[in-house]
Parts: structure tokens; C-alpha cells; sequence
């Protein structure tokens, strides 16, 4: 990355720690397959045990972990495998959970983009036969928004809860949930890794191969000891988040943009504004002709600039919602940075209003 620029897309991908990053090209320089007999394996297979104890530790679970290339393919494991009768969820979820849930009941939201919780939401054949063996897939932070989810207070009326945690991991405590994915880039591990938290093997069904039959193909050591490596290097930067969004929030008022969600609890590391009148898509070329780095919507599908169906579910008109771009920092962002992105915003808001 230049040094010129200002990266302000880390709930796409955040980069490495330095922790991580020499963890994983140590364990590059000599590995061997976890599942090979030999002393060479058996070496590779203690310590990926080990790494696997250490996450659990680390993120304060106590259940099992199934690791993966990422969030998405444990959002996949987790949901098409379920032992359940029917999956519900919400319309604010990541493309990784409504692409794999297409049909399923959606939970209805408010303004702020929560969830109503399983009870009080409008659900086909909602009767207590049709809540048994009921999967209830809830993000807890929203990728798009930082709204969070409050998953302890939401009434699942006894149905299994799945979180995925991609943005939270590593920044809050873990919800209460049955399963749970994660994934290492959004932390600062690599990218390519992640894993399924799961309370009980027994809620879905194994697939054969490595990881206890339910995930097959050879795991990627390297990366496990790095994503642990991540996990255990973390500091709480939250509070200082906090602050450079609030310095964020208002100057971003005070140059007429808007808010996405301003009343909602956010994850402090994830904003998106409203810059009226100008397109998210031109703003995206002009910041990044100025050398910063930010998104519209989800990176997994920003590339399409498809209109927000966050923000559709939220109320949103699409004409308003094309205007909203996602800003996210990193443990590195300081106050100048703040500063310097308020001073383009103000710039392209000016000319926009003209």
C-alpha cells in the first residue's frame, strides 16, 4: 500500500499483524500434511491442536472449532448442514448467508436495521410444530452499517442461533450462540482462513474427510497459527475507535452528510454516510483519486455497485441509498486521518450542492 494513501476499508479486509505475518512465513519455511502418520505430521498435527485450543481460548469459547477457508464457507457448513426443519433470518445479512438461504422466513427489522425477535416477527406457518428444529441465522455486526445485533435479548422462542461474528470476532465478546463463524482477515490474520464455532458436532451433519469428518481437504496450517497468532496479538482499541468515529460523525453533520443509523448501537469501527446528491459510485472514483481507500455496501459486492439491500430493508429509498459509502478503520487510523478524509468529504460535498 503507498504510503501516500489512507486506507479506510477494513471491514473488507484489514491488513496483517506484524504477529501474524511472522508467525505464518516461519511456519511456511517448514510444514508438513497435520494427517500424515509420520513424525513430520505428527509434528504438524500437535501444533495445529494446539492452535485450535489456543483460539478457542483466546475468543473465550468453549466448544468446538471446525476451521475453513473463511467465514463464507463456514456460514455455508453451518446452514446448508443443519439438522433443522426451516432456517430463518433476517434481510440485512451478508450475501454469504442470503445466498445460501434463498426461501428461507426473514425476521423483520426496524429502521435501525434490528432484528424483532423469532416470536413477535411475521412467520410462515408460525405455530409451535412449525418452530421445532428452527435455525435462526443472525449477523452479529452488520458489515455494511456496524449496527449490532443484540443477540442476548433477541427471543429465539428455542430455536438454534447462528452468528456470524466475521466483523465482531476479535473486537467484541462472542455472542451466546450454537454456532459461530469467523474469519481471520477481518483481525488481522491472512486471508483464506477462518472456522465454524460449534456448541454440539450432533446439529449438523459430517461431510467425511479432515476435521473431524466435517470439513475436507488438507488444513492450511500456516495460516491457523497465524490467525491464532492474530487473535493473541489483539489490543482493545475500541475506545479509541469510538473517538475517531465521533470526530468522524460530526464533521460528516456539519458538512451536510448523513448518518446511517446514528441511535443504533455500532461497532465502533464501521460507519456509513450519505453524501446527497452524489452517487456513491462517483464518490468512490473521487476518493479514491484522492488516495483514499473506502467501499459502498459490502466489498463482496461492491464491485457490481448493486444498490444496498441493507438499506432497502432499513427503509430506504434507492435513489438515497445509491448515495452511501462505507467508511472502517484499522488499529493504525488516527485522528489526522479523520481529518483528512472530512476535509475530501466536504470538498465533493460542496461541488455536489453546487
Amino acid at each position: 500500500m503507498a504510503a501516500d494513501r489512507l486506507y479506510l476499508d477494513h471491514a473488507a479486509t484489514t491488513p496483517m499483524l506484524p504477529a501474524a505475518r511472522d508467525v505464518m512465513m516461519e511456519a511456511m519455511a517448514n510444514w508438513a500434511n497435520p494427517s500424515s502418520p509420520h513424525a513430520d505430521g505428527r509434528a504438524a498435527r500437535a501444533k495445529l491442536e494446539d492452535a485450535r485450543a489456543r483460539i478457542a481460548a483466546a475468543l473465550g469459547w468453549n466448544g468446538h472449532v471446525i476451521f475453513t477457508s473463511g467465514a463464507s464457507e463456514a456460514i455455508a457448513i453451518g446452514l446448508l448442514r443443519a439438522k433443522a426443519g426451516r432456517v430463518v433470518t433476517s434481510p440485512v445479512e451478508h450475501d454469504a448467508v442470503l445466498r445460501v438461504t434463498k426461501g428461507a422466513d426473514r425476521l423483520a427489522v426496524t429502521s435501525a436495521g434490528l432484528a424483532l425477535s423469532l416470536r413477535h416477527s411475521r412467520l410462515r406457518g408460525h405455530d409451535d410444530q412449525a418452530r421445532v428444529g428452527t435455525l435462526l441465522a443472525i449477523q452479529h455486526v452488520n458489515n455494511e452499517t456496524g449496527v449490532i445485533q443484540p443477540l442476548d435479548r433477541i427471543d429465539r422462542d428455542g430455536a438454534i442461533l447462528f452468528a456470524d461474528c466475521a466483523q465482531s470476532a476479535g473486537k467484541l465478546p462472542l455472542p451466546d450462540a450454537d454456532m459461530i463463524a469467523i474469519s481471520a482477515h477481518k483481525f488481522g490474520g491472512p486471508p483464506g482462513i477462518g472456522a465454524l464455532l460449534i456448541r454440539d458436532l450432533a446439529l449438523i451433519e459430517p461431510s467425511g474427510g479432515q476435521e473431524q469428518g466435517y470439513r475436507a481437504g488438507t488444513e492450511n496450517l500456516p495460516a491457523i497459527l497465524a490467525m491464532a497468532a492474530a487473535l493473541e496479538a489483539r489490543e482493545d482499541w475500541l475506545p479509541r475507535a469510538a473517538a475517531l468515529r465521533a470526530r468522524l460523525d460530526a464533521g460528516i453533520e456539519a458538512a451536510g452528510g448523513i448518518i446511517v443509523a446514528p441511535d443504533a448501537p455500532r461497532l465502533p469501527v464501521i460507519a456509513s454516510y450519505r453524501m446527497p446528491g452524489l452517487s456513491a459510485r462517483a464518490q468512490l472514483i473521487q476518493f479514491d483519486l484522492a488516495g483514499i481507500s473506502v467501499s459502498a455496501g459490502s466489498a463482496c459486492s461492491s464491485g457490481s455497485l448493486k444498490t444496498s439491500h441493507v438499506l432497502g430493508a432499513m427503509g430506504w429509498d434507492e435513489a438515497a441509498a445509491a448515495e452511501v459509502v462505507r467508511v472502517s478503520f484499522g488499529p493504525q487510523t488516527c485522528d489526522s486521518d479523520m481529518d483528512r478524509f472530512i476535509a475530501v468529504w466536504k470538498s465533493m460535498a460542496e461541488r455536489a450542492s453546487q
